[in-house]
């Protein structure tokens, strides 16, 4: 059961609401089955059209999305997905036979939040499942918290504005999690647009999980961290569970839409037998 409080979420205390876009009936059914209950309410569509029509009807807390299907597949409904404002937001987990790393990196680069190979654990899926959900609720909470407190700092500015005598409020002095903007070296992370300001691509709008992953990383700039410690803290997998390789997926991805050269990366670097770290040497502290 989840608390929906905020508008990520519908209010009210009742069962995840989940949709499976699949055209295989057996596996869909298998999906149902296996989450049916008091804790998920699922709602099955057979193609990508029509997952796209129940979406909009009702907004699901969580779509779970196959790859190859007829007419439109997985990477164009996640693509259509993140360019609607209603379902913008709504975490995707690709549930695919396609394994290679190509198709990985096609499912993160239209939008997608995680991706589960056929044939499938249900354990691991329900784990999975859960740990998005509590991501996303934790960033939801975030952004309330950013919220309230520019609503309480509204007085303060309208102040300052109005007094001959500036009246700031050092960046330093707010703790990092909290601040709107995180800036290491050239590049800044905006906390409620999730966009990215770099110096050679300009904005850049990140996917909820890319966010998450960066806004991670960026609050602890040098720092170095192991896939496995990434997928504790990020993805909430407990350490006997997902793959480093979605970590290492993601961070592809991320290094080719954000730094000059993705293969000589010089924000994200790999910091050879241990992980990654964010920032680049002149940067940290």
């Amino acid at each position: 059961m989840i608390i929906h409080n905020c508008p990520l979420w519908r209010c009210a205390i009742e069962p995840t609401y989940i949709l499976v876009i699949e055209d295989d009936d057996i596996v869909a059914r298998t999906v149902e089955r296996s989450l049916r209950g008091n804790e998920f309410r699922v709602v099955i569509a057979n193609s990508g059209i029509e997952g796209l029509k129940v979406a909009r009807r009702r907004r699901p807390d969580l779509v779970i999305l196959d790859v190859i299907m007829p007419g439109m597949d997985g990477y164009a409904v996640c693509r259509e997905m993140r360019a609607d404002p209603l379902l913008i937001n709504i975490p995707v987990l690709f549930l695919t036979a396609k394994v290679k790393d190509e198709d990985r990196i096609a499912g993160f680069v239209a939008g997608g939040d995680d991706y589960l190979s056929k044939p499938f654990n249900i354990d691991e899926l329900i784990l999975r499942i859960r740990a998005i959900l509590r991501r996303v609720r934790l960033q939801a909470e975030a952004q309330q918290i950013l919220a309230q407190q520019a609503q309480a700092a509204a007085p303060a500015v309208e102040a300052a504005a109005l007094s001959p005598i500036p009246v700031t409020q050092p960046d330093s002095k707010i703790p990092t999690e909290l601040r709107r903007n995180i800036t290491i070296g050239e590049y800044t992370l905006d906390t409620r647009t999730y966009e990215l300001l770099t110096p050679q691509h300009g904005k850049i709008r990140l996917t909820p999980v890319q966010f998450d992953l960066l806004h991670h990383m960026m609050r602890h700039p040098g720092e170095i961290f192991s896939p496995i410690r990434l997928l504790d803290e990020v993805w909430d997998y407990p350490s006997d569970s997902g793959s480093p390789d979605l970590v290492r997926v993601h961070i592809k991805n991320l290094r080719e839409r954000i730094e000059l050269d993705p293969h000589a990366p010089a924000f994200i670097r790999t910091v050879p037998g241990f992980g990654y770290t964010v920032g680049s040497l002149d940067d940290l502290p």
